[in-house]
């Protein structure tokens, strides 16, 4: 990046006309893909008080290296390699599945994630975990808004509640039989964890609860043979989702289980969350997150398999569903400058109650609540406000069977795919397993020759002479995500001065970015074809 696009940046940013009301930032413009649009702007809010919780020390490290604000009269964009490297492998987790007797297991050979903060704190969570009373294993991405905590609660609660929804009823039955005999209750879920993950521990009570309820309401369902899993995980999102609304309406001497309860439900949060279990995947999908299957066709050549479709104003689908839930009058407000009544993007989402509480109630529950002017929390109640809920947090969910040639899941918050069309994402993913030689090379000619195959040589030709920065695939993406010029490379320039923008501006250019990336076991899914 030269110094002309730099002094650019700062200048568009001094510039910017910026005003406040009521704890919200209202900018009127923003550049966003070489668009200029209206963009509404949230409070940070924080989600731990002073001496109960520690953030993330990947934050720290990123602090370290990044301006707080365009006035500083000191401002360099200039970071060293290992300054970069250090910033962007903060977040990184990876995950290999060791125990290749667990059927359950055996079709995921490993999982790679990563995270970069453009929010101060990150609004973005990401959960991992295998399944320990039912089988399989899932994967989430959860993109906050108005703040992180809707998007803490969801990723520490949601694959729970998934879990609870597929359990046998002897299952749940011994798990209230536990409870009841105040004895410890099985573990439902193995997670795999960040070592700097944060988590609400002061509502680790509140939390059990409310799902122990749901698990008592499935008994009283008596379904037998079960949900299937299509419906196991709408039901899960759905009722998470009715829970976080319920306990901010529950009467709470707690200050701080009261003042999260307020902060989860009045901030919100999309999410897309996969069950893998053998050849059977399904992705659950609640807003504009995103998750794409990585395909090697025979001939060698790679294609992309969309598994969600993005829930927003730009959905035609979405357009007609919310038309049908809505009087014919309101057909011309329910979006507004490509928003849902002119303020959030996505048309699915957890939390955001202001968008699903009628206004007597919401005036109900801020009356009743202390201090939230310091939480960040008002009542805004936006302009053709008729007939809520108008937004929903049930799910849309797609089925696939896994073949032999689907190599790999992409599950990833819209901070990615605003900056990488799905076709990229999957070339870098193929072109960083032929790097990491991950997939076994071919080292010689091999008759008949054809193009995917020609293309795969150029690849590891071109490959030998740059090797890739990154051992974790989600880094190199976030790499080329925020760092690619208009030719498809890294600018390392261009990646230090976005990593050091200030955190008045960076929201302006990108987003916070969430990846996890799953790689199957071809072998295991041939096998299972080969024995059936």
């Amino acid at each position: 990046m030269s110094r002309t696009v730099s002094s650019w940046i700062l200048g568009s940013a001094r510039n910017s006309f910026v005003f406040q009301r009521r704890g919200r930032l209202y900018s009127i413009c923003v550049p966003n893909r070489h668009k200029i649009k209206w963009k509404l702007i949230f409070p940070r809010t924080l989600l731990y008080p002073a001496g109960t919780c520690s953030l993330d020390n990947t934050f720290f490290l990123r602090k370290a290296f990044r301006h707080t604000s365009t006035e500083e009269e000191e401002f360099s964009f200039q970071l060293s390699p290992s300054q970069i490297n250090d910033i962007l492998r903060a977040g990184e987790l990876s995950h290999k599945i060791l125990d290749s007797s667990c059927k359950s297991a055996s079709f995921v050979l490993k999982f790679e994630s990563n995270q970069l903060a453009s929010n101060t704190p990150i609004e973005d969570r990401r959960s991992a975990a295998t399944c320990l009373q039912t089988r399989g294993m899932m994967f989430g991405v959860f993109d906050g808004h108005a703040g992180s905590a809707c998007a803490q609660a969801v990723s520490e609660r949601l694959l729970h509640y998934i879990a609870v929804s597929l359990m046998s009823r002897q299952t749940l039955e011994e798990m209230e039989l536990a409870v009841e005999c105040m004895k410890p209750v099985t573990p439902i879920l193995q997670l795999h964890k960040h070592p700097n993950d944060v988590e609400y521990r002061e509502m680790s009570s509140q939390y059990f609860e409310s799902l122990r309820v749901y698990w008592q309401h499935l008994l009283d369902l008596d379904i037998e043979p079960g949900f299937s899993l299509e419906e196991a995980m709408i039901s899960a999102f759905k009722r998470l989702d009715s829970d976080i609304s319920l306990e901010v309406q529950a009467p709470q001497e707690n200050e701080l289980v009261r003042n999260t309860a307020l902060q989860v439900a009045f901030s919100g949060a999309t999410a897309c969350v996969a069950h893998i279990d053998g050849v059977h995947l399904h992705v659950a999908n609640a807003g504009d997150c995103r998750a794409i299957l990585g395909v090697c066709e025979e001939d060698g050549t790679w294609s992309t398999l969309p598994l969600t479709r993005d829930h927003n104003a730009y959905d035609e689908s979405e357009i007609r569903r919310l038309r049908r839930e809505h009087p014919r009058s309101e057909e011309k407000t329910l979006f507004v400058n490509d928003r849902l009544l002119g303020i959030l993007m996505p048309s699915r989402a957890f939390g955001d109650v202001q968008l699903k509480w009628s206004k007597e109630l919401q005036h109900s529950v801020i009356e009743n609540s202390c201090d939230v002017e310091a939480l960040n929390i008002y009542q805004y109640v936006p302009p053709n406000y008729h007939t809520p809920p108008y937004l929903t947090a049930e799910p849309e969910v797609t089925y696939h069977k896994l073949r032999g040639k689907d190599k790999f899941l992409v599950i990833a918050s819209d901070g990615l795919w605003e900056m990488l069309s799905n076709e990229k994402v999957v070339n870098l993913v193929a072109g960083h397993l032929t790097e990491l030689r991950v997939q076994k090379p071919q080292l010689a000619f091999e008759k008949p020759v054809n193009l995917g195959y020609m293309h795969n040589l150029l690849l590891q030709r071109k490959n030998r002479g740059i090797t890739s920065l990154d051992q974790n695939i989600a880094t190199h993406l976030i790499r080329h995500a925020v760092g690619n010029n208009e030719y498809g490379e890294v600018d390392q320039e261009k990646l230090a001065a976005m990593l050091t923008l200030p955190e008045d501006l960076a929201r302006m250019y990108r987003d916070d970015i969430t990846i996890t990336v799953v790689y199957f076991n071809s072998e295991a899914i041939e096998n299972y074809y080969r024995d059936n």
